[in-house]
């Protein structure tokens, strides 16, 4: 049985120590805010202003419009006139631009006349992502140009004609995706890290002893021990939340309540993590570096954050399936994007469920052993 004032004796106790300690203070009210303003503007996927090298054998009205559905499309900026190819090859060579187009002399006749009019598209392929997502730029604009000069002045419709619609991003914003699964991969970094060092420090400081010298349950110092660290958790992703809502736009269409549950949920999970390691290795030192090779690696890489699940070898799409972050990662992108519920998301509930229960149970485990 849990005995309320002891329990808020302990909890009061850690607060005054968290007060106490600038540093840990610093890493759990300042590192979230920078952290998600830092890399909320540091990570894009978005591919813009591509730069874009012109060798234009043919010079007519065509091949300028062509040059122009680049220029206007917004992916692409020309910034580089060719006069010859071994110009074209250094520029590349350099990384002076991303893609070459070149125009051949006779483009303005084969196009007039109805025939082929081939072109050449050249990519700096050293980044392969920014090079796919080029070329698939590249591919549309010189489509529908073709199609722009197929119809022009002629009565006639394409037989199939498809009217795309985007959902839940509607202008592909990648800070959309980003700032949510943020939220997430920051929360179980600095929730584990925090309690990380409750356990460790009173090791550290020779107050252990007498803190199991007093009538206290381990229960009671496991639950007061994590109350203030999930008031300064709950603090955190309320104000991540707001940045990310007012600094970056991101729309937030669900239940927020919902979303203040699972996070709940999900910070009781890492804290419980982190002050397991805390009590198990009894080091500031040693518990922060196993809380972050634990919670840092595994939700940047295998939460679905940055690489998608989906493409992963089936070994470590697995493995993925006992990292919180994933489940946290879904639950954050769903109610922020796509106004999801409970009904749809609860797999991720479920989770968020025995990861809770999980980070206790170790916690409560590795503390008792410490008594022992």
């Amino acid at each position: 049985m849990v005995n309320r004032g002891r329990l808020w004796a302990i909890a009061r106790k850690e607060a005054i120590q968290l007060r106490r300690d600038p540093r840990s203070l610093a890493l759990a009210f300042l590192l979230p805010l920078f952290l998600i303003v830092f890399f909320g503007y540091a990570i894009s996927f978005d591919v813009k202003d591509i730069r874009l090298g012109v060798l234009d054998y043919s010079q007519g009205p065509a091949s300028r419009r062509l040059v122009e559905s680049f220029q206007a499309s917004g992916y692409f900026q020309v910034t580089r006139w060719f006069a010859d190819p071994r110009e074209m090859e250094r520029a590349l060579g350099r990384g002076l631009v991303r893609l070459a187009l070149v125009i051949p002399p006779d483009f303005e006749g084969r196009l007039g006349s109805g025939r082929a009019a081939p072109l050449q598209l050249l990519l700096d392929g050293s980044d392969a992502a920014t090079a796919a997502v080029a070329q698939n730029y590249a591919e549309a604009i010189v489509a529908r140009f073709a199609a722009e000069n197929t119809l022009r002045g002629m009565e006639l419709r394409l037989p199939v004609e498809a009217e795309i619609r985007i959902w839940y991003n509607q202008t592909l914003e990648s800070r959309n995706m980003v700032v949510p699964g943020l939220v997430a991969v920051i929360m179980s970094i600095i929730a584990a890290m925090l309690t990380a060092l409750t356990i460790a420090r009173e090791w550290e400081r020779g107050t252990m002893e007498q803190l199991i010298s007093t009538p206290v349950t381990r229960t009671e110092v496991v639950l007061g021990k994590l109350l203030p660290y999930m008031a300064i958790g709950l603090a955190d992703v309320a104000a991540a939340i707001t940045a990310g809502r007012f600094v970056f736009g991101v729309p937030l269409r669900g239940d927020l309540l919902l979303l203040a549950v699972l996070t709940l949920l999900f910070l009781v999970g890492a804290l419980g993590v982190g002050m397991s390691i805390s009590a198990l290795v009894k080091s500031q030192l040693l518990a922060t570096q196993a809380a972050i090779m634990l919670t840092y690696l595994p939700a940047i890489l295998l939460s679905g954050f940055v690489f998608s699940i989906s493409t992963m070898p089936w070994v470590l799409q697995a493995i993925t399936h006992v990292v919180p972050a994933r489940y946290y990662v879904a639950v954050t992108r769903g109610i922020f994007l796509k106004a999801v519920g409970a009904g749809v998301l609860w797999v991720d509930v479920v989770a968020m469920v025995l990861f809770a229960a999980a980070g206790l149970g170790l916690a409560l485990a590795a503390f008792r052993k410490e008594l022992g």
